[in-house]
Parts: C-alpha cells; sequence; structure tokens
C-alpha cells in the first residue's frame, strides 16, 4: 500500500490516431512492467479483438506502473468522438491530464474537445509532442498552436504554462527539451516530468469513507462493479458503506439543479485495484487509488459510496451524454435466415442489448411495441457499428435499419445534433469537397493554408446526418489522401432536407446463384455488390444503379442453350471487381425502405420488404 503523497493519477488524452496506447506500450516497457524474456504484443492496452483489427481505443482502461517508490495510475482514453462523453467522467478520477498532440498534424477536433473538459474542471494538463522523429514533424509550429488553443479555451494562466516534452511513443523516448532530443534513448524524462508536475491525489486518510463511481463494469459472478477514486477514508472486504443516487432535474442541460433519488445499505463483496494490466483483489482500499468495487446489486454513473457516518453524501451527478443516432435492429426474417448463423428472437436480441447498457451507459434502448425489433440509440454510427460487429462476432443473425438523427422540440423550434467537421485535403480536391459539405447542409467557418503549402484545412458546422454516408464517398473524392474528422457540437436548428444519395438500388427478382453471363449484362449499367456464384433472394439489393431509382432485375439468368456455337464467343468473359460493403459502408449506404442483414459471414443489403408486388402495393397506398 503506497502513501498518498506517492500516488500519481494521470489520464492520457488525444485526437484519434495520436498515439495514445502506443505511447502506453512504451511506458510499460520503462517500467520493467513485464520480464524481460516475456513476449508483448503491440497496442497492449487494446484488450478487445475489435480494437486490434480498428487501432481504435473503444473503452477506456486502467492500468498502473512504478517508477521508483511512486505508483503512477494511467487511464488510456478513446479518441474517437462518438466515445468522447466516457472520457469526461474518467477526467474527474485523475488529477491531471497528458494531452498529446500529433507533430505533424497538430491540435485537432478531439483534442480541442477533451482539453476543453479537462481545462473546465480545473486540471493543469502536461502536453506530449509525440511522433516528434517523424518527417515534416514541426514541433515549433505544433507547440504555438497547442498554447493558442489553451488560451482559445479560456485556460488560466496557471493552466497555460503547461510543461512540455517531446518524444515518440512508438521509439520509446522522450526528451524535456529541444536540443535533448538527439540524446534521448528513454522514457525517463517523462516519468520525471509526471512525478514533479502531477500533484498527488487530495484525500483524508482519517475522514470517513466517500467515493463516486465514475466507471461500470459486469461480470456474470459478481454482477455490476463501480470503478471511482477514493476521495478520503478506506474501505475493508466486507464492510458496510451507504450507496446515494441522484440525477439532474433537467437530463438536457446537466448543469443545474439535482435531487437524491434513492439511498440503500451495502456491503462491500469484493474490492480490487490495478497493478500492471491487472485487477488484484485486495482486503482494503484508501484514499487517493482508482479502485474497483462490487456489492451492490445496481450500480450507477455518478453513485456515490459513503460511510453510514456521513449523513448527507450525495454529490453532484455525473453528466451522461446523450445519445444522438438511433437505429432499429431487427429479427431476420430474409429466406437465408439460419443458414449461416443462429437466428435469434426479439427476446434474445432485447436481453443481449439489456446487458450491453449495463456498462456502456451512453447506449439507449427502448422498445416501441413492433413486433420483429427495438430502438437502439447511441453516440454515433461508429458506436452503434461496434455493438452491430460485436453481436455478429458471437455468432447472431439480425437486421439493422439506417440511422437517423435525434431531433428535439425546444420553444416551438425543432433542433438537430451538429459536428464541427476538420477536413485536411491536397488543395485541388477543395472544389469537390466543398461542394458535397455543402450540399449536405454544411456551413464553412474556416480555411487555413498548412505548413507544407499543398494541404487546405477546411473547418465546417455541419448537421449529424449530413455526415451519414458521406465518409467513404469523401475518401473517393480525394483519392484517399483526405483527412475527415469531426466532433459534436451541441444542437442547433433543423437545417431541412439533405438527399445525398442520387442513385437507386438494383434488387433481385429471383432466389438462386448470380451467374457471370448474368453479370456481365448488368455491370453496364450499374455498380455490382455481389460476384459469379453468390446466393441472392427476391428483394436483396445487389448493387448501385447508375441513374435515380430503383431497377429490378435477375441476376441469375442463364445464356440461352442453342445449337449453333462459335469457337471463340465464349471465351472470354470480362467481370469488373465487386464492390464490397463492409458493416459501415452498408449502414451508411441504405435507403430509408433498405435494411443492412448482418450474419456471421456476410453483410447482405435487402429491401425492408421483399417483395415487388408487396412494395408497390405500400407505394400506391402511402401516395394515395
Amino acid at each position: 500500500m503506497h502513501e498518498v503523497e506517492k500516488i500519481r493519477n494521470l489520464a492520457i488524452i488525444a485526437h484519434i490516431d495520436h498515439g495514445k496506447t502506443t505511447l502506453i506500450d512504451s511506458i510499460f516497457r520503462s517500467a520493467r512492467v513485464f520480464r524481460e524474456n516475456a513476449r508483448i504484443e503491440e497496442r497492449v492496452m487494446d484488450n478487445n479483438e475489435l480494437e486490434r483489427e480498428r487501432g481504435i481505443t473503444i473503452r477506456s482502461k486502467h492500468c498502473t506502473v512504478t517508477w521508483g517508490e511512486y505508483l503512477i495510475n494511467l487511464v488510456d482514453t478513446p479518441g474517437h468522438a462518438d466515445f468522447s462523453g466516457e472520457v469526461e467522467r474518467v477526467l474527474s478520477t485523475v488529477d491531471s491530464v497528458l494531452l498529446l498532440v500529433d507533430a505533424n498534424e497538430g491540435p485537432m477536433p478531439q483534442t480541442r474537445y477533451v482539453l476543453r473538459h479537462a481545462l473546465k474542471m480545473g486540471l493543469n494538463p502536461l502536453v506530449f509532442i509525440n511522433k516528434a522523429d517523424r518527417p515534416g514533424a514541426d514541433l515549433s509550429k505544433t507547440l504555438d498552436s497547442t498554447f493558442d488553443l489553451f488560451l482559445e479555451l479560456g485556460a488560466t494562466d496557471e493552466q497555460t504554462d503547461f510543461p512540455v516534452i517531446y518524444g515518440s511513443g512508438l521509439h520509446g523516448w522522450a526528451a524535456r527539451e529541444l536540443e535533448m532530443i538527439a540524446q534521448a534513448e528513454n522514457m525517463d524524462a517523462l516519468f520525471e516530468m509526471i512525478i514533479e508536475y502531477v500533484p498527488a491525489p487530495l484525500a483524508n486518510m482519517d475522514a470517513p469513507f466517500l467515493m463516486q463511481v465514475t466507471t461500470l463494469a459486469w461480470s456474470e459472478y459478481s454482477g455490476r462493479i463501480g470503478c471511482g477514486k477514493i476521495l478520503q477514508g478506506c474501505l475493508r472486504q466486507g464492510e458496510e458503506f451507504m450507496r446515494t443516487s441522484s440525477r439532474w432535474l433537467d437530463s438536457r442541460k446537466q448543469d443545474g439543479e439535482w435531487e437524491v433519488t434513492g439511498s440503500s445499505r451495502e456491503k462491500a463483496a469484493q474490492m480490487w485495484v490495478t497493478r500492471g494490466l491487472d485487477r488484484v483483489a485486495v482486503e482494503e482500499v484508501t484514499a487517493g487509488d482508482i479502485v474497483w468495487i462490487s456489492g451492490p446489486r445496481e450500480i450507477g454513473i455518478g453513485d456515490v459510496f459513503s460511510s453510514p457516518e456521513i449523513m448527507n453524501p450525495a454529490m453532484k451527478p455525473l453528466s451522461i451524454e446523450e445519445p444522438t443516432v438511433s437505429m432499429f435492429i431487427l429479427v431476420n426474417n430474409g429466406p437465408f435466415a439460419g443458414k449461416e448463423g443462429q437466428a435469434i428472437t426479439l427476446r434474445q436480441i432485447r436481453s443481449r442489448i439489456e446487458r450491453e447498457t449495463k456498462t456502456n451507459i451512453a447506449l439507449h434502448m427502448e422498445d416501441l411495441g413492433r413486433p420483429d425489433g427495438i430502438k437502439v440509440s447511441g453516440r454515433g454510427e461508429l458506436h452503434l457499428a461496434i455493438l452491430i460487429e460485436e453481436m455478429r462476432r458471437e455468432g447472431s443473425e439480425f437486421c439493422v435499419s439506417r440511422p437517423e438523427v435525434i431531433t428535439e422540440m425546444i420553444d416551438g423550434k425543432l433542433l438537430e445534433p451538429m459536428e464541427t467537421l476538420t477536413i485536411d485535403v491536397p488543395a485541388e480536391h477543395q472544389g469537390i469537397v466543398f461542394d458535397k459539405v455543402a450540399r449536405r447542409k454544411g456551413r464553412m467557418l474556416n480555411l487555413i493554408n498548412l505548413p507544407n503549402g499543398e494541404m487546405l484545412r477546411m473547418e465546417f458546422s455541419i448537421p449529424t446526418r449530413g455526415l451519414i454516408g458521406y465518409r467513404g464517398e469523401f475518401l473517393t473524392d480525394t483519392r484517399g489522401l483526405g483527412i475527415m474528422s469531426s466532433s459534436f457540437n451541441g444542437y442547433g436548428p433543423w437545417a431541412g432536407d439533405i438527399n445525398p444519395r442520387n442513385r437507386g438500388s438494383v434488387i433481385s427478382m429471383e432466389e438462386g446463384e448470380a451467374t457471370a453471363y448474368q453479370i456481365e449484362n448488368l455491370q453496364e449499367r450499374c455498380s455490382l455488390f455481389i460476384k459469379p456464384m453468390e446466393s441472392v433472394y427476391e428483394g436483396m439489393i445487389v448493387g448501385e444503379n447508375s441513374r435515380p431509382g430503383d431497377m429490378v432485375c435477375n441476376p441469375t439468368k442463364k445464356k440461352q442453350m442453342t445449337n449453333h456455337r462459335s469457337s471463340t464467343q465464349d471465351q472470354y468473359t470480362k467481370l469488373d471487381v465487386p464492390r464490397t460493403m463492409t458493416l459501415e459502408k452498408a449502414i451508411e449506404w441504405i435507403a430509408q425502405d433498405e435494411l443492412v442483414e448482418v450474419t456471421p459471414l456476410s453483410i447482405r443489403i435487402r429491401k425492408a420488404v421483399l417483395g415487388e408486388n408487396e412494395r408497390k402495393k405500400r407505394l400506391h397506398r402511402a401516395v394515395s
């Protein structure tokens, strides 16, 4: 057990892909967390298969290293905007933040978002300028732009006087001064700066026990587990404490009045602290440390655990991000249901989503009375796509609808979620990018020439629904050379109708296997998603039409047999490579009357109503 003066609690925050998880790898190696002969994978904190594949951190994770006689609790936070709400809560458990800034890209939208919350909470950040050894890195320019960002966000004099360190998380070195970069060989300078500038936790060991839950975990054996920093006192295993819940009176503002909603007497069944990457069971926890506690049947974000001696333990509730995008998850009723996975029922879908909401509090579930599915809401397309991908890998089959933004009606005005969109693009592509964003109701805020002279940085304010389906189109328009990122920026007035997709679907009218003969004929009029011998069914979408409006076809049609043959007629069949539709691409691409059929082996796109005659009847009834 460490004394409070020897504890340092630090969160690492940055824009996506700026190197947070890679930096922690180097910190582990420098602190000798693992044996010399241990085989360590890259991005060891990304212990989820999806995180490794996508190269992003989805959920915040705690780890601990020791440096000399100091214990350093580190929190690796998500960098993507869809998971930014978790960063806000984690900041309440630490005493400072290490802000990573890419030496090439400089501060990006998510950098601004997380730094704003850190400054608002009164934390004094440390700045790590990462990737300092890369070609084109402008360290002085990056430092100046970071300082300007601090001033722009209203930092105090003490906050703007931040310590700076330069280094490379990938190669494992850091230097306090530019002149020392050539001699830097390890991360010692970073550890020294953390110990010098990160304050020890403000904790009273002699006061009654008190902590607030900031993160949730779930165990099939222990139930819900609450994580947070102990603010004062200590707690022993089996000891009783009070659990107090509270909520904001106005869920939209989350900064006004609040009330206590419940209180119960509980017992600490199990307790853990983090040592290295592992949770270690302990019999006693003390002030200043970040701990995990199980025992209460129900635990919520912001719940206060306190000693029964404290008469009024209620603390201000933590802000919980409201969802901005929703979609329906539906039972798969297609002809291929159950062939590639487990066709789950509505009860199983509901049970799976309920289990997810126990730890993923940004996810909301609504049962609207539909017999075939439920409505799920989250922070963005990626947030929902991660859930869908996890369910798919568990062996489930189901269908999902097109994402829709969640609007609000305030004072008689319709409001919708807005995003701040930042695009770095070569100058020759600025015209098409500006045109596409303007069609999606984007409004330009700023245009900057980047230092290399070949790239432009364009900043827009755009409705969230305007970004749905644009990412893939953007990469095509910029030949893969553009960089696009966005962050949620509150609600704004409804911007009007947006219809970015001006091409129809190509729909199969038969069930069977697609033929090369028919695909060769179809590819002249559309872009196909299927290849020869691939199974299709009636109502399945097999491609994108080159014109507005849907086109019904028979991709299973075979060439008619005749008695006449040519020696070279059937020798060559030239087929284009089909467009691969990943889960994210399919969700972005579909229209309101279409669904994505998700199975463990395939991603298919289909009409919500499979039969052509039934679709015509519904369209006729809608028009009349």
